[in-house]
């Protein structure tokens, strides 16, 4: 049995513990600007202007009346570009059924061209905004984790979000327009 002295010190020690641990959490946590609003599930998608691979500015509002799948992903990571052949797969299977597969770039433009060259998508890229707030970050991707995917209903509105590469099955789950993911 403890003596109370030494149930003090274990119950200090517990709670300098539980302190130490929220506040390393809290420091790794992405703040959000004021004045920003980060959408979720169930919002309506934000409608920002993004450029796309030859400087034209594309709005995604012009998305309206298909399902959306939004994938961001780098040129540098490799989850994202493991999962891009996937996505080109996806795209190919559901384009007839109004579904487009759009990724944005979260990289800089010349390592984008780059790797696209070497690697042409079937679907449009556009490029996102690094600087804060963050195109990711605007569509919940509060820890700007790549690859990140959203997927939009025919009115913009998100209908799902996911961390991490998209394995095969839910992206038929996803596009499938006569299924809720």
């Amino acid at each position: 049995m403890l003596s109370r002295t030494n149930q003090f010190i274990l119950a200090v020690a517990l709670l300098a513990a539980i302190a130490g641990g929220w506040l390393q959490h809290e420091s790794q946590q992405v703040r959000v600007p004021p004045g920003v609003h980060v959408a979720n599930v169930g919002d309506l998608r934000p409608d920002i202007a993004l450029l796309d691979l030859h400087g034209h500015q594309r709005r995604l509002s012009a998305y309206r009346g298909h399902r959306l799948l939004i994938n961001f992903w780098a040129s540098w990571c490799e989850p994202c570009l493991t999962e891009m052949p996937a996505l080109s797969t996806a795209q190919r299977k559901f384009a007839d059924q109004g579904v487009i597969v759009l990724g944005i770039a979260m990289d800089e433009p010349d390592h984008v061209q780059a790797f696209l060259a070497d690697h042409p998508m079937n679907y449009p890229i556009l490029l996102g905004q690094l600087a804060s707030p963050s195109t990711s970050l605007r569509f919940g991707d509060l820890d700007e984790v790549l690859p990140y995917s959203v997927l939009l209903d025919e009115n913009g509105r998100i209908l799902a979000t996911h961390r991490g590469p998209l394995d095969p099955g839910r992206l038929d789950r996803w596009l499938s327009p006569a299924t809720a993911p």
